[in-house]
């Protein structure tokens, strides 16, 4: 019933487009993958616990959970292949894959070059990977302290501006890390995203996330962009509003151990019926 009840809604708005927007669609991948019986999605390998692989080699996580849900909506068959962030908008280009949901954030530049449809599944931002023993609650609280960070990374100006922290930058992530393992800071400033991996990983008992997420950047999944408004779009765009209103992304977050970020039950109350109970 999920899967006509989506395919048929996917049918309509589609047939609500305009001539001309109808004449320029050939839904070459949507009638592929439906002929063939599967969906091959691009996902991340290396990105837990959005992506990545457990112990036995196969992949698992959150993006991968979304995946399985539009091929079991779709009626098909799930085929996986990793991608990185540098080639996951070629995979799509080429043909390789048929979607991307790889953790990509949604840019001006992109939607140039790959179909992005919205609404947006996820977002990432900034925020302080520091000692629970601190018990830091609010960015104020940095004023004046040393913060390690990496070289080149905005978040370094951004806590500096606006919250007078000292910043110690680093060549990289892991020299950064280290020095607040060493106590040389009292924080490492960076993508919220990145640090939910590193607490996800078990090696960052005592540490915590605790500042809420500022300069929030949107995720986006993307379809090849010949088919970003046609039925493969349009398809894609109902998934998205559907895990919003019924919490599936919510619940996935809470499956895979993921801190619970208020983008998402901000979502959920935006595209939520008015006049449910």
């Amino acid at each position: 019933m999920k899967t006509l009840t989506t395919l048929t809604t996917a049918f309509a708005v589609l047939c609500s487009t305009t001539a001309v927007t109808a004449a320029e669609c050939s839904n070459d991948t949507w009638n592929k993958v439906m002929s063939s019986g599967k969906l091959v999605v691009g996902v991340k390998a290396d990105y837990k616990p959005w992506g990545y692989r457990n112990a036995d080699g196969s992949l698992v996580g959150m993006e991968i959970d979304m995946a399985q849900d539009v091929a079991d909506t779709m009626g098909v068959e799930l085929e996986l292949v990793p991608v990185q962030s540098s080639n996951r908008m070629q995979f799509l280009e080429q043909g390789k894959i048929d979607l991307m949901i790889a953790t990509m954030s949604d840019r001006k530049d992109r939607r140039e070059i790959v179909g992005i449809v919205g609404p947006n599944y996820y977002t990432s931002g900034t925020n302080l990977l520091a000692p629970d023993a601190l018990a830091f609650a609010d960015w104020e609280q940095i004023r004046d302290k040393p913060i390690c960070g990496k070289q080149g990374a905005f978040y370094n100006q951004i806590v500096e501006e606006r919250y007078g922290a000292q910043v110690i930058a680093f060549t990289g992530n892991a020299e950064a890390k280290q020095a607040l393992r060493d106590k040389k800071c009292v924080g490492f400033v960076y993508d919220d995203s990145s640090i939910m991996a590193d607490l996800a990983s078990g090696e960052w008992d005592g540490f915590g996330m605790p500042m809420p997420t500022e300069d929030d950047n949107p995720w986006a999944l993307a379809v090849p962009k010949a088919e970003e408004n046609c039925v493969f779009g349009r398809f894609m765009s109902g998934m998205q509003y559907n895990w919003h209103v019924d919490g599936t992304l919510i619940a996935l977050e809470e499956k895979w151990g993921i801190q619970a970020t208020s983008y998402l039950a901000k979502e959920q109350e935006r595209f939520k019926d008015w006049l449910a109970d």
